[in-house]
């Protein structure tokens, strides 16, 4: 882990849950942390929290998917701090109509958004100087809704996943002999706030047994240091027990459903 002590790293999605937790542990192992995300308060209190630790930490609020917005982040981050060594892509947004049949494309567009296109956008920026350096890792956080895609996180969801999933595989056959480590991480479910987003929030006892952000910041803590010569590809993290989704499913189903469909659901049960 001693690595990463004078890398820079820009995390996105740092205000809570997963980039929460690896801000914290790329703090503490010595990397100056770039927080990134939309509310600047909430990043401003993390930082705090972190600095107060002992650790190096700048908070950046920022719209990543919109390219103007990107493109200030990177130049002020550069101008700042001469580069970004790591590249954490973990802003995630879930939508509310899990249905396809149902979700309006305007939702369907803000999950692309978030979950592929800022990551696209971050990424495109980032690469001249990574590529003049002939180093740089970007690691992303995808999910498990990528392979097996399901009414639980919606249609919108597992394509964006699916999608970004697709375009770190591509960045790593494209740069990796130029110096480039792309990293995909898949986790399951994790204890996150976008549960309270869900059609069936579960309830403590069921999120005590999912992944916790904690798990999924050791995981891509790992990627980060491993030495340059070493990249982890893709990465499933899971939980270890399974548990009976078949209520949620049904319950996903016909969340936000027209209400001239009210007779095919009651049908249906």
């Amino acid at each position: 882990m001693d690595r990463l002590t004078g890398k820079v790293v820009l995390i996105t999605g740092a205000g809570s849950g997963i980039g929460k937790a690896a801000a914290a542990g790329f703090a503490a192992r010595g990397a100056h942390v770039i927080l990134v995300g939309r509310r600047q308060a909430v990043l401003d209190e993390v930082a705090a929290s972190l600095i107060a630790q002992g650790g190096k930490v700048s908070a950046y609020a920022a719209d990543i998917a919109q390219k103007t917005e990107v493109e200030a982040l990177v130049t002020w981050a550069i101008a700042e701090l001469g580069q970004v060594d790591i590249l954490v892509n973990n802003a995630g947004s879930a939508s509310k109509t899990l249905n396809a049949r149902w979700i309006a494309e305007e939702e369907w567009d803000q999950v692309q958004d978030v979950n592929m296109k800022a990551v696209f956008l971050l990424t495109q920026a980032l690469l001249p100087d990574m590529l003049a350096r002939k180093n740089g890792t970007i690691i992303t956080v995808s999910s498990l809704a990528a392979l097996r895609p399901n009414l639980l996180g919606g249609a919108a969801y597992g394509a964006a996943k699916a999608a970004v999933r697709n375009f770190m595989t591509y960045l790593h056959n494209t740069f990796r002999n130029d110096g480039i480590r792309s990293t995909c991480i898949l986790p399951g479910e994790v204890n996150t706030p976008i549960m309270d987003n869900r059609a069936n929030p579960p309830d403590q006892a069921i999120r005590d047994g999912m992944v916790q952000p904690e798990d999924v910041a050791e995981a891509i803590l790992l990627c980060a240091s491993l030495p340059a010569r070493t990249v982890v590809e893709e990465l499933i993290v899971a939980p270890t027990v399974l548990r009976d989704l078949s209520g949620d499913l049904e319950i996903s189903r016909w969340k936000n459903a027209p209400a001239a469909c009210q007779a095919e659901r009651e049908k249906s049960e």
